[in-house]
This record gives C-alpha cells, structure tokens and sequence, in this order.
C-alpha cells in the first residue's frame, strides 16, 4: 500500500487513484447507512504550490468517488509539508486552513492518509467555528 501511495501521490501517478475508487464508495456506503445523507464532501486542500508541484490533489480525487456533493469551502493558507514533520510537530502545528465562505450543513472532510489526525481537526475546528452544524471524516488508509 506504501508504494502505491508514493507513486500516486508524490510521483505524480493520477490513474493509480483510481484503484481506490471501489473500495472508497463500498465503506462510504456502509459509512452512510448510519448518517444522514445531507452531507456535503469537503476535502482537505493542497497549498498553491504543492498543488501545482503534484499536478493535483489526492483528496479531491478521493471525493469525487463518493456519491454525494462536492465544495471546495476551505483553503490552505501554508504549504509546509506534514510529512515531512515528527509526531509532536504535527500536534503543536498552527491551523493553516481558512474558510473560502460560512456553510451552514454538515460536512464530510476527505483526506488521504489519517497520521495523527491533525490536519482534520484543524479543518473541522475552521468550519465548526464559522457555523458548520457537523463534521465528520472520510479517510483512505490511517498510517
């Protein structure tokens, strides 16, 4: 699973995502059978520049496999690299999410890869703090 994630997301292989997608919309629909089918898919957003560095953002292909609408409401505002951070720098690290514009319905974050759920608690803790009434989380794979 390491390597396909390594090649999909920092070698730039976008088809490999796809192999995803069956597995993505199977749990979502057993995620969904105990949740109200008014969500709205938000996934977590690439700064600027690593998005144009990676050519595209692994959670936005992530949502697009799930049966249910789709907003990009929040933006990064940095671009430092979490991967790239230790487990306490991730905890200790400042928000870097800012809302685009309020939504008032629940929301889906989508993500990748779960590591110390940092990077979800930041955005839900932007939207829940504009007005957003739910957040919950749609990961790939937790590491």
């Amino acid at each position: 699973m390491q390597d396909i994630i390594t090649k999909w997301k920092y070698r730039g292989d976008y088809e490999l995502g796809y192999i995803f997608k069956n597995a993505c919309r199977t749990h979502f629909r057993k995620m969904m059978q105990t949740t109200a089918k008014t969500h709205l898919a938000i996934p977590i957003p690439l700064s600027v520049e690593r998005q144009v560095e990676r050519g595209f953002n692994q959670a936005e292909m992530l949502a697009q496999f799930l049966p249910i609408p789709k907003a990009a409401y929040l933006q990064r505002v940095t671009s430092e690299k979490q991967a790239k951070k230790t487990r306490s720098e991730r905890m200790e690290s400042a928000n870097p999410f800012r809302l685009k514009k309020p939504i008032n319905k629940p929301v889906i974050l989508v993500d990748d890869i779960y590591t110390t759920g940092t990077t979800l608690r930041h955005a839900a803790k932007v939207l829940i703090e504009h007005g957003c009434p739910e957040v919950i989380s749609f990961t790939l794979i937790r590491s």
